[in-house]
């Protein structure tokens, strides 16, 4: 897998050293940047521009590429030993995507089930979201009737999005997770009909509309550090 631009990069190089294997340059680099990737032991090999833009697929690379071995799965059975975790219901867009780890990264989330995407793209997921999913444990399950029953089933309090609220505090347990719905059409009726509590986030001016990975930003913070929950 390659993954370029300078921040990426470095990121990975000081974090997750083991997981570089080669690191390619496309222009000189300060001297603290090239002494740190030296000490990683990787093969270091200079590339032309135009080598590099094939590499990055016409991407901003800042002279700064690398291959590394892509992030693992973790099993689902292990995620639902989990307290808290984030479901993503066909949400497609790699930046909101990207997002929604970086923000749940950064919040304490424990883990990440991704579901109804054919194809996650893990080089894009890895850049938009700052590397945070390097440290983000995540899996993906195709079916997410699938998921909510399987989380009832280990105990977990399911909460979703919907212009519609269902339930209250008093229904969220320990045990909770998370379902955000797809950009155009958020989830669907037979999940939201799983779902314990219904969240929606009240807004003025006559304005109803959040992208998914703000609202899912907003709604992670409230049951962690919040009033939900």
């Amino acid at each position: 897998m390659i993954i370029y631009g300078k921040q990426i990069v470095m990121y990975v190089a000081k974090e997750y050293p083991s997981l570089c294997e080669e690191i390619y340059l496309a222009k000189e680099i300060e001297k603290s940047n090239f002494n740190l990737l030296k000490k990683l032991g990787k093969p270091i090999l200079k590339l032309d521009n135009k080598k590099a833009q094939a590499l990055a697929h016409g991407g901003n690379h800042q002279g700064y590429l690398a291959k590394i071995t892509p992030p693992l799965q973790t099993p689902f059975k292990e995620l639902k030993r989990a307290n808290f975790l984030l479901v993503l219901s066909g949400v497609s867009d790699v930046g909101n995507i990207g997002s929604l780890f970086r923000s749940a990264y950064a919040l304490g989330v424990d883990g990440i089930v991704v579901c109804e995407l054919k194809d996650l793209k893990l080089e894009g997921v890895i850049r938009t979201s700052a590397g945070a999913m390097f440290g983000m444990p995540f899996c993906v399950v195709q079916n997410t009737l699938d998921v909510a029953h399987e989380l009832k089933e280990s105990g977990f309090s399911l909460l979703g999005t919907s212009l519609e609220q269902k339930g209250g505090e008093k229904d969220i347990g320990f045990k909770k997770a998370l379902f955000l719905g797809s950009e155009d059409r958020g989830l669907s009726k037979k999940t939201l009909a799983k779902m314990d509590v219904c969240l929606n986030i009240p807004m003025k001016n006559g304005f109803n509309s959040l992208n998914v990975g703000v609202a899912g930003a907003i709604l992670m913070d409230r049951m962690i550090n919040g009033s939900i929950g």
